[in-house]
């Protein structure tokens, strides 16, 4: 068995949802909860198929993030994982609880625009994801006028009254 890190390739403000699922009815399931919960969302899902054919099962409404989540994915090749792109100006926070209610849902690795490192363990039978580098280590504590910031920035894009 050997580690192996899978960088995600993707432009700096796109957002991206990377999770295992076990079925290959995610994609149409996961297709659904996207478009219930943000009329005109524009994405692209891609999933690894675990057995049978082992294809990239894929689905979206917008084709650059279709050949985002395809291209990543196929880069992973990691058995029944699947990866989420959101267009430009849609989030995470407005899908994710739509997407961990899916059935077939096992678990949500990360949720982020970050730059990010997938960790793979590769046996002879394939791949398992081990987790996530999302983003970068901690410079500080913030002080007030981070915490400001913060709060300010969340009010900013409607998240807080």
């Amino acid at each position: 068995m050997q580690f192996i890190s899978v960088k995600i390739d993707k432009p700096e403000e796109i957002n991206f949802i990377f999770g295992q699922t076990h079925f290959i009815k995610s994609v149409e399931d996961i297709h659904e909860s996207l478009v219930s919960s943000v009329p005109g969302i524009k994405f692209g899902i891609a999933f690894c198929e675990a057995s049978g054919k082992c294809l990239i099962r894929w689905s979206g409404t917008d084709p650059e993030m279709i050949q985002l989540a395809t291209k990543n994915a196929k880069a992973i090749s990691a058995g029944h994982s699947f990866i989420v792109f959101l267009g430009p100006g849609f989030y995470p926070v407005n899908v994710l609880n739509a997407i961990k209610m899916v059935p077939e849902v096992c678990r949500i690795f990360c949720a982020t625009a970050n730059p990010a490192e997938i960790i793979l363990a590769e046996t002879e039978q394939g791949r398992g994801v081990m987790g996530v580098v999302d983003g970068f280590p901690v410079k500080g504590v913030e002080d007030q006028a981070e915490i400001d910031w913060r709060k300010d920035l969340l009010r900013k894009f409607g998240y807080k009254l």
